[in-house]
């Protein structure tokens, strides 16, 4: 089994002992990316804003533990209310040009999230290498 690495980015950390993201082999999961302005814990005004930071955090894990974004499977993004939800799709579009290959995305209003946050991203899903065999199921 492959060993496990903490990944750790600059710009955004946890204020406990908790690393931004574990590698294991291929699989990458990341805690929760809140959208402080990097190295800090300020929450930029506006949406476009607070994606921008959200999408470069993320962008910083996956350089840091070996990928990029055509390793991303899947991205979650809770947001406070419908607009925040729209706001998502330039940097989308932006990371995720063609049509034909995106990941899978979820944007679910989440009404109940902690004050400071608006709009903050789940762990992405992410994994790199093809396996050596086909799986048995």
């Amino acid at each position: 089994m492959a060993a496990r690495k903490s990944i750790h980015i600059d710009g955004l950390s946890h204020l406990t002992g908790i690393p931004v993201a574990t590698r294991i082999g291929p699989l990458l999961i990341s805690s929760v990316i809140a959208p402080f302005n990097p190295g800090t814990r300020q929450v930029p005004d506006g949406y476009p804003a607070q994606y921008a930071n959200i999408f470069r955090h993320v962008g910083e894990m996956l350089k840091a533990a070996g990928g990029d974004w055509r390793h991303v499977a899947k991205m979650e993004f809770w947001a406070p209310v419908p607009e925040a939800r729209d706001a998502c799709e330039a940097p989308w579009n932006e990371k995720f040009p063609d049509a034909n290959s995106r990941p899978a995305r979820r944007r679910p209003l989440r009404r109940r999230r902690p004050a400071h946050h608006h709009c903050h991203c789940p762990p992405p899903h992410c994994r790199w290498r093809r396996r050596r065999q086909a799986p048995s199921w």
